[in-house]
């Protein structure tokens, strides 16, 4: 058994980088157990495949062999950790799901939905409304699902169930 197997959560001694990593053992089950290792026990090629994975994302790179030339592993190298590895941040940081409500244009309407989201403990990165047509306004919603937020299609539910809502609908889940 190799060490991604023992690893969890890595996290440097500084706390500019931690780690997350996935669990497995023998038998194919996901394992949750949860380690804080300091950056120098972990191997040097899972902190370079983590860098790997940062540059392919941010596009300062645009091949997996760049990335794996950039660090100094070998291609092999990277997809036998790829989906072992990633900074902590990037596992902490919430799902970002847009929504579209279509409701009656009513004083107090769009409150009572962004009420009902920030009960859920969601935040709202971005709101677009359009001019209400026939009485009905169309809502997008940009929204950052922690993982102390609600489940997404829950949150549909409870907006849908509010009084002059006629439409919800997820429109993106990233």
């Amino acid at each position: 058994m190799n060490l991604v197997n023992y690893f969890h959560l890595i996290e440097r001694i500084n706390y500019d980088k931690v780690f997350h990593m996935r669990t497995n053992v023998s038998d194919g089950k996901t394992k949750e157990n949860l380690y804080l290792v300091r950056e120098h026990a972990v191997p040097e090629v899972l902190i370079k495949v983590a860098e790997a994975n940062r540059l392919l994302e941010s596009g300062k790179v645009d091949s997996v062999q760049d990335a794996a030339e950039s660090v100094g592993i070998s291609r092999s190298s990277y997809y036998k950790y790829k989906d072992d590895i990633s900074l902590f941040h990037e596992n902490s940081r919430g799902r970002t799901v847009n929504l579209v409500i279509q409701m009656d244009d009513e004083r107090g309407m769009l409150s009572n939905v962004l009420k009902t989201i920030s009960d859920s403990n969601v935040n709202i990165l971005t709101i677009q409304q359009s001019v209400p047509v026939r009485g009905i306004a169309s809502v997008i919603l940009s929204l950052d699902m922690n993982q102390d937020s609600v489940d997404p299609d829950h949150l549909a539910g409870e907006i849908e169930e509010l009084s002059g809502i006629h439409y919800v609908k997820i429109l993106a889940r990233e």
